[in-house]
């Protein structure tokens, strides 16, 4: 998936699953006032510190990040939106990140990183509005249903699931699988459920599989390496459309250590490239062995 920036320093990131884990990673640090790293946080030390991880620079104070972006309604908050509240008399005095289901994280002054809800007593009169610094759309797998796409050249999501499942010997009768768009009849149910289970697939942030979208060679790096568990073995590849803020670094730098992919040539590793499926069948022989 994609961050479109919005105000901020646009990057590579993450799904609104990978940007919720990174989030709740600092709960329990303590408050310090003027904190910015994991030794305390303030609030707006804390947002600013979670989207630098992911690629982003946004502003420092809670007041700048409260001008950047654009506005967002809270009947239309997404996972990654700024949520913010007038707890001193200033239209915008605290600032906490929106994780979805009216929840979101905030370095609060007496309980450090936490998690919290809009709709608490507390909060819910506080609350003052939302910013959206950037957008986390659906990727461009989920998105595309496969109008200008050749499946019988690229692996869809689907497709991809099957071959891994069966690769790696999951017992795939389960068909109660936790994806709306992946009923129990689906011939993927059984093996979305499968991979689901071994936190391979999470779903968008609808939870949905999207089987029939196809999956980039970026989002493959991450498929592979938590379906193998494989683990870096040393040294640094540079693959020149791969930097170090996007959030597949670490995955791509992995499957290249483990000589699961050389890249696409001319140094590169092609993020944003479709899997086909001799790409696939290469890549999980060389993982599988």
């Amino acid at each position: 998936m994609l961050f479109s920036g919005i105000g901020s320093t646009q990057a590579e990131a993450a799904t609104p699953a990978e940007l919720t884990a990174e989030a709740s990673k600092y709960i329990g640090v303590k408050y310090v006032y003027g904190g910015t790293t994991v030794n305390g946080f303030d609030c707006s030390g804390y947002t600013q510190y979670v989207f630098k991880r992911l690629g982003y620079s946004i502003p420092r104070t809670t007041s700048l990040q409260w001008n950047t972006g654009t506005a967002v309604s809270k009947a239309n908050l997404q996972v990654g939106d700024l949520v913010f509240f007038n707890t001193t008399g200033r239209v915008a005095s605290h600032v906490g990140i929106y994780i979805g289901n009216s929840q979101f994280l905030h370095a609060g002054t007496s309980t450090g990183v936490t998690k919290a809800s809009l709709s608490s007593t507390y909060w819910a009169p506080k609350y003052n509005g939302a910013r959206r610094v950037a957008n986390i759309s659906n990727s461009v797998s989920s998105n595309v249903q496969g109008t200008n796409i050749d499946f019988t050249v690229y692996a869809s999501r689907g497709e991809v699931a099957l071959r891994l499942a069966s690769s790696l010997g999951l017992d795939v009768s389960n068909k109660n699988s936790p994806f709306p768009d992946v009923p129990a009849n689906s011939k993927y149910a059984g093996a979305a459920t499968a991979l689901y289970k071994l936190g391979v697939f999470v779903g968008d942030q609808n939870g949905r599989f999207n089987p029939n979208a196809p999956l980039t060679r970026e989002q493959m790096a991450k498929v592979l390496v938590k379906a193998y568990n494989l683990q870096h073995k040393g040294g640094t590849y540079n693959f020149t459309d791969v930097q170090k803020k996007f959030w597949s670094y670490d995955y791509i730098q992995n499957l290249a250590s483990n000589q699961v992919t050389y890249g696409i040539g001319d140094n590169k590793y092609g993020t944003q490239r479709n899997v086909m499926y001799k790409e696939l069948d290469l890549f999980i022989q060389r993982a599988s062995k």
